[in-house]
């Protein structure tokens, strides 16, 4: 891995949280970071609750970080507030995302920077630790890790749970998350798809990892099929667009044989659980495109409790 820099480069970490109290582990894997010379590392963190409920926290984490740490109360329960305070408050060259539950490893920050010549935006893998409680065909499907995907030979949207921006792109200056997908989720999908469609490119630092543990409520089906619809409908809704007439039809028609091909393949792999519940999963997907496509509202993801737990970023 290269690494080639200006003479200095300043990189703003940027934490979005909602009562998640495993921001603590996030900001001290950051603490620990390999920070290469020039270099200057800076934490932005977001507070999207109502009340600044993560300040003290925040407080105490400042006296021991390295890093200098920006605090900003966001409210509230809209990801893209808290997303684009980050991007308000930010004013380094390079802005990158990580979630307030993930850890980044030591070499995070070293291997976004080295993709990043030439690139509007570098993604890196988020792997997903399961717990006990994660069944075994989830464990072997791996059904939770978070990585690009290629439409030939190129990245056509990303994600924020790991990623480096560059601030002076013509593609990222001035963009912000949509507020009208800020708690369906999705925000991330339009942000990435309309920075392609600008002309910014998105590259990949396979080395760029980051940790991110599955906790009980997501270890289900249920929680992944739902994530999956909602994923559809953004793909329907933003990615395709807005269709009229025979092409709307077309595309609805489209979707559905995929949603039906997939409940067919469901049936044929049934003796395998990770290949059957993968299959469903996408048929699920198809048929959130086909809500999507017809404008049916949005499932809401973010700021609501579950299982005693609240979703955050």
């Amino acid at each position: 891995m290269s690494l080639i820099l200006p003479a200095a480069v300043t990189v703003d970490i940027c934490i979005c949280t909602f009562r998640r109290p495993q921001l603590a582990e996030t900001v001290r894997s950051l603490d620990a970071l390999v920070v290469p010379d020039g270099v200057e590392v800076r934490l932005i963190i977001a507070d999207n609750d109502v009340s600044p409920s993560a300040e003290a926290l925040v407080r105490r984490l400042t006296a021991v970080s390295p890093h200098p740490i920006l605090y900003r109360h966001a409210p509230a329960q809209n990801i893209s507030i808290a997303r684009n305070a980050c991007l308000d408050a930010a004013t380094g060259d390079f802005a990158a995302f990580i979630d307030d539950d993930e850890t980044a490893s030591a070499g995070w920050l070293v291997a976004l920077l080295a993709e990043a010549e030439g690139a509007d935006a570098v993604l890196g893998p988020a792997r997903a630790v399961y717990g006990p409680e994660a069944p075994g065909w989830m464990r072997r499907g791996d059904f939770h890790s978070t990585l690009p995907v290629w439409v030939s030979g190129k990245i056509l949207t990303g994600y924020t749970c790991n990623v480096l921006l560059r601030r002076a792109s013509p593609a990222v200056a001035g963009r912000r998350f949509a507020l009208s997908l800020g708690t369906s989720g999705g925000e991330d999908t339009a942000y990435f798809t309309g920075l392609v469609r600008a002309g910014g490119r998105i590259a990949y630092a396979p080395d760029a990892l980051v940790d991110d543990p599955v906790p009980a409520n997501r270890a289900s089906f249920a929680w992944l099929a739902k994530r999956r619809f909602r994923m559809g409908q953004t793909h329907g809704r933003v990615v395709i667009g807005a269709p009229k007439g025979f092409s709307l039809a077309r595309q609805v028609a489209l979707a559905a044989g995929k949603a039906g091909v997939s409940l067919l393949a469901t049936l044929a792999t049934a003796w395998s659980a990770p290949r059957r519940n993968r299959f469903a999963l996408r048929g699920v997907m198809h048929a959130g495109v086909v809500s999507g496509l017809l404008g049916l509202r949005e499932i809401r993801q973010y700021g609501v409790p579950a299982e005693g737990k609240t979703d955050a970023a």
